[in-house]
């Protein structure tokens, strides 16, 4: 029979032949409406003539709507299992986490309805919401890896109950392109729209600068896992900011430490003009300042980096930190080869974060080849952020480093991590999640203490903002990037990788921890030279004393000297009874065979450097030379004086008093003497007093040492000076020789004895007496002493390198040719000797010139005339003359002895040329046409 509300379908038979069915066919059963076939469907005429499924009911029923068998974070079961038609009942369950909301049993009725409404199942947590926004697309499309990043540690932190167990974070994310402009617009829908978002998360360091700006007019906390610009660890402009990407400035303490390590204390900088390399760089000069190390050369540039470059090498800058970005660079070194700014000699400390064969990409906007690029950055060192922990460790996610990289592969589908935006970046949006969590985790307590709790939070509550923020600034545990913790400004205290280039390739040498200061060393660091450079170059302060050979030689010459004074002063003595010696006035000789053997007795503590004495022992030195020179001088030269005074005063008289001439009395001889040796005990007795002579160290010209070191040699000399001495002595040293300085003592009472010997010297040339029969003699050897003093004293005064002869003389202990001095010590001070001696060259090849042209001049003017001679004697008669002028015009006449005004234009020229010496001018030397004057 067919089901109520239904029928019988027999297929492929009419009517009549329903009443009796063959073996093997099949009827269906069909309902009408939306009924549906509960039961067999289709039934076989079995041999027995019984059909299949004879036990069994089939009935057309109506179907229960199917959106009850769907539970949203819930589970169903159906008895029976089936449609759900009149008599099924559904079973309700959900999830864990979840509440059932409504009934767990719904039965189907006859009707095709359920008996009650369908339940919910609603979440058991109390949900927080934070407003991210990852960067998809723009100039940096960090939100590619971040924000799958993001969201595994939402996933992570949501399951574990020990985190916000009444609690589950939800992220509210948007596109804002790193685009300033853009974030404006989603940062106002993100506050302005349900729900309450609790804590903002920004990507680029331009966008986070505007979310971190506006978020303290809504009590929001910001946090960044993207931002580096150094001008975000600005408190009072940015007071809830934090960040899990550390400032572009945590790259210096690890400087500062390198250069600690390697002990410089000067360095030099070039960066791009561009903010965070400017804030950079400040940043730098206060740390460095601190360390007790000099930033000696500061060079920027916009575009362009050439002059910047060229003033590095000027400058002598040896340890350089450049800060640009990687166009810039290859700018840079493309400098830096042309100058030959690398090398044994230099450091170069970079940015890590360039591609690894920054320097092997051509670019057309410089001139170097790969290979000189190449050249260029051997050996640099680079510092760059850690961004994945490098050792195995399970922190606060319970993932390791290499765990995270592999989860997070699998969430971007295999995607290149080379092409997907913010892979380097991820870790630390994955560690900023758990940062943000851990924080509310840790507010929960105190806040419930004060009667809070985090869903009470809204844009006007400044209490729960300020627990977060007390929360976040104390964070500290370990991450997949690393140990995370956070600095005053709210900016991550990283590790920092430091490698360098080695033969093209990058070298790990090591890692700096700046939370603990430490400094994990691998120790293969290698150098082009001997090991790390110099910061500048070394000066070696080295004492120059006088020439042991000159020494010994000029004390033999003094000894020598003092031999024949003291064989002079026995003579005189022992033939002291012989009228003759008698009238040359003995005892006068005699002071001045002692004088002149004091003088000479000088040379020896002349001689006497730091190298015999020791330093406290040279100022007795020093006043053993003065006391020396001054009473040789004063006895040899005063008695001498006293001779020639004495002639002069006693037979220059009138002839009234010539009788008095043969009374020469003694004691007045002695007595001057005695008077002017006073005078010189006297001044220097209060020059010893006043001012006494003490030991200077003068420095002279740096030297280059023969060997290829990376230093510079710096001649010391010790000598004796006074606080005084131009008082004392006279001339003024200065930079072009010795200037008129005070007035002064030594020189001044001297000169005037020397000039006034000089005077009377001459002036009693022809006298002629027994009394003091030497005295012609005498006034020669005044002649001599004061024109050699004289020479001696304009020589050192006139030269610009007074102390020339001193180093030439002190250098090494060895004579050296002024060329040899030149070289060694650099200097350019005998330029004008040089140029002096190119001038006279030139000057007598110019006379030579000149002489030559003059000889041929006289030649051409012997010829012109010898031709003029001969035309004479063969002119015809004056009316033969007048006739042949009509036709034709007569040469000019010439004869050696016309005046130059007679003479052709170019010749007359010429020949003022050649008689005006040293003015020669290729534009009027008209050889070529002299003979074509006689044509």
């Amino acid at each position: 029979r067919p089901p109520r509300d239904g029928g019988i379908r027999y297929r492929g038979l009419t009517q009549e032949q329903v009443n009796i069915l063959p073996v093997d066919y099949e009827i269906e059963y069909i309902c009408r409406g939306s009924r549906v076939i509960v039961g067999p469907k289709v039934q076989k005429c079995l041999p027995n003539g019984t059909w299949t499924d004879m036990n069994q009911l089939s009935r057309c029923l109506l179907v229960c709507s199917r959106s009850w068998m769907s539970l949203e974070n819930g589970r169903l079961a159906l008895q029976p299992p089936g449609q759900p038609v009149e008599g099924t009942v559904l079973h309700y369950s959900c999830h864990a986490g979840f509440l059932l909301e409504g009934f767990s049993i719904s039965h189907c009725t006859k009707l095709g309805k359920w008996d009650s409404p369908k339940p919910l199942c609603v979440c058991e947590y109390k949900k927080l919401y934070i407003g991210a926004l990852f960067p998809m697309s723009g100039g940096w499309p960090g939100g590619q890896a971040c924000l799958p990043a993001a969201q595994m540690a939402l996933d992570l932190v949501n399951n574990r109950t020990d985190i916000l167990p009444d609690y589950e974070l939800e992220l509210i994310h948007y596109d804002s392109m790193c685009d300033p402009g853009e974030a404006t617009k989603l940062l106002y829908d993100l506050l302005y729209t349900e729900p309450i978002k609790i804590v903002l998360m920004p990507g680029c360091s331009s966008v986070s600068t505007l979310v971190a700006e506006a978020a303290r007019m809504w009590n929001l906390i910001v946090f960044s896992y993207g931002s580096s610009s150094p001008a975000l660890s600005n408190r009072q402009r940015f007071p809830t900011f934090f960040r899990t990407h550390p400032s572009a400035t945590l790259h210096n303490p690890t400087r500062v430490r390198l250069f600690q390590k390697w002990g410089w204390t000067k360095i030099a900088t070039i960066q791009q003009t561009t903010e965070v390399f400017t804030s950079t760089l400040d940043d730098l000069e206060e740390r460095v300042k601190e360390a007790g190390i000099e930033i000696s050369v500061r060079q920027s540039f916009l575009t362009d980096p050439a002059v910047a470059v060229k003033n590095l090498k000027r400058q002598d800058a040896r340890i350089i930190v450049g800060l640009f970005y990687e166009t810039e660079a290859r700018k840079v070194f493309c400098e830096v080869f042309k100058e030959k700014l690398y090398g044994k000699k230099y450091v170069w400390f970079l940015i890590g974060w360039y591609a690894d064969n920054w320097f092997k990409i051509k670019d057309p906007a410089i001139n170097c080849t790969v290979e000189n690029m190449t050249e260029a950055v051997e050996g640099h060192v680079t510092t760059e952020i850690v961004m994945l922990n490098p050792e195995t460790v399970r922190g606060a996610s319970n993932l390791t480093s290499q765990e995270f990289l592999a989860q997070l592969m699998s969430r971007l589908g295999g995607k290149n991590p080379e092409e997907t935006g913010g892979f380097q970046e991820a870790p630390l949006a994955y560690d900023a999640v758990w940062a943000l969590a851990l924080a509310l985790n840790k507010t929960v307590a105190p806040l419930r203490a004060k009667g809070w709790t985090l869903e009470d939070f809204n844009y006007n509550n400044k209490e729960i903002t300020a627990e977060i923020y007390r929360a976040l600034n104390t964070s500290s545990f370990e991450g997949v990037s690393g140990h995370v913790v956070f600095d005053a400004q709210g900016s991550r205290m990283a590790w920092t990788l430091i490698e360098q280039l080695q033969g093209g390739s990058y070298k790990k040498i090591g890692y700096y921890d700046s939370t603990k200061g430490n400094l994990s060393w691998y120790g293969n660091d290698k150098w082009i030279g001997l090991g790390p450079p110099a910061d500048q170059t070394k000066v070696i302060e080295e004492f120059r004393y006088l020439s042991q050979k000159l020494f010994v030689s000029v004390s033999v010459f003094a000894g020598l000297g003092i031999l024949l004074g003291i064989v002079c002063l026995s003579f005189n003595i022992y033939n002291s009874s012989i009228r003759y010696i008698q009238n040359s006035q003995p005892y006068l000789n005699n002071m001045t065979a002692v004088g002149c053997v004091l003088a000479l007795a000088a040379v020896f503590p002349l001689g006497i450097d730091g190298l015999h004495v020791h330093r406290s022992q040279f100022p007795v030195v020093c006043q053993f030379r003065l006391w020396l020179l001054g009473l040789g001088f004063s006895l040899a030269y005063g008695s001498m004086f006293t001779k020639i005074w004495w002639v002069h005063t006693v037979f220059t008289k009138k002839d009234e008093k010539k009788e008095k001439r043969k009374h020469l009395e003694p004691w007045k001889l002695y007595a001057t003497v005695a008077v002017l040796l006073a005078i010189d005990v006297l001044s220097l007795l209060i020059w010893q007093i006043v001012d006494p002579l003490h030991i200077t160290v003068e420095k002279f010209t740096k030297e280059a040492p023969k060997e290829d070191l990376d230093v510079l040699i710096q001649p010391l000399l010790e000598h004796c000076s006074s606080e005084k001495m131009n008082t004392w002595l006279g001339p003024e040293h200065s930079g072009e020789g010795f200037l008129p300085g005070y007035p002064c003592v030594v020189y001044g009472y001297k000169g005037l004895l020397l000039l006034l010997g000089i005077f009377l010297a001459y002036e009693t040339k022809s006298i002629s007496t027994e009394k003091i029969n030497d005295h012609r003699a005498v006034g020669m050897a005044i002649y001599n002493v004061a024109v050699s003093l004289t020479a001696g004293y304009f020589y050192i005064c006139s030269t610009k390198r007074p102390h020339s002869v001193i180093r030439r003389l002190i250098t090494r202990g060895e004579w050296q040719s002024e060329q040899q001095d030149t070289l060694k010590t650099g200097s350019s001070n005998n330029n004008d000797e040089e140029k002096s001696r190119q001038l006279e060259r030139e000057n007598r090849e110019l006379q030579k010139i000149i002489q030559e042209k003059e000889e041929r001049v006289t030649e051409l003017r012997n010829q012109l005339a010898e031709r003029q001679a001969l035309r004479s004697r063969r002119r015809p008669s004056v009316q033969n003359q007048n006739s042949v002028s009509s036709s034709r015009a007569e040469p000019p006449s010439y004869s050696p002895t016309t005046d130059k005004q007679s003479l052709p234009a170019s010749f007359s020229n010429s020949s003022n040329l050649y008689q005006d010496e040293g003015k020669l001018s290729r534009n009027n030397c008209h050889n070529s046409r002299l003979p074509l004057l006689y044509k």
